[in-house]
């Protein structure tokens, strides 16, 4: 796998805030990926045509209804002062900590990290909330954020 190194992400900016901030044994497992890398896992796992959420086509996997099976709001836990991710969320990804997560932006921004990680921080992550979908290394649950504040819980299919 090829990484970007954090310092010269151009969002790093949403790990280093100084009013979310993350430890360096944290920072450490927050893998952004090189482009190309990206691509091609945008590609096997999201869509091969569309090069983010906004213009999914009607084939691509997303955008049929039958993968989805709750939206849930999770804008209003953002705003909240503990941590903790919507309980919905947690019971939907049923995970280990170590497995590896990929929270994918667009095409060419995806970041790896592990779910421990992932839901210890993902209130950085979701600085930018235009339609990103977090994934599981061969899992099949699946999330997709609004930038209207919800998430759909589903299934890859």
């Amino acid at each position: 796998m090829s990484y970007i190194p954090l310092a010269e992400y151009q969002r790093k900016w949403i790990f280093t805030h100084q009013s979310l901030p993350i430890p360096e044994e944290d920072l450490v497992h927050i893998k952004p990926i090189s482009q190309q890398r990206a691509a091609h896992l945008w590609i096997e796992n999201i869509s091969k045509q569309s090069p983010d959420a906004e213009r999914l086509s009607s084939s691509d996997w997303p955008s049929k209804a039958g993968c989805w099976k709750d939206e849930v709001d999770w804008s209003a836990a953002w705003e909240a002062d503990e941590p903790e991710l919507p309980q919905e969320i947690l019971e939907h990804l049923d995970w280990q900590d170590d497995v590896t997560v990929y929270f994918c932006y667009e095409k060419y921004n995806i970041i790896e990290t592990k779910w421990s990680v992932f839901k210890k921080h993902w209130k950085n992550f979701l600085f930018f909330d235009d339609g990103p979908i977090l994934l599981g290394r061969r899992r099949s649950e699946v999330l997709w954020f609004s930038t209207k504040g919800t998430v759909k819980l589903g299934h890859r299919s």
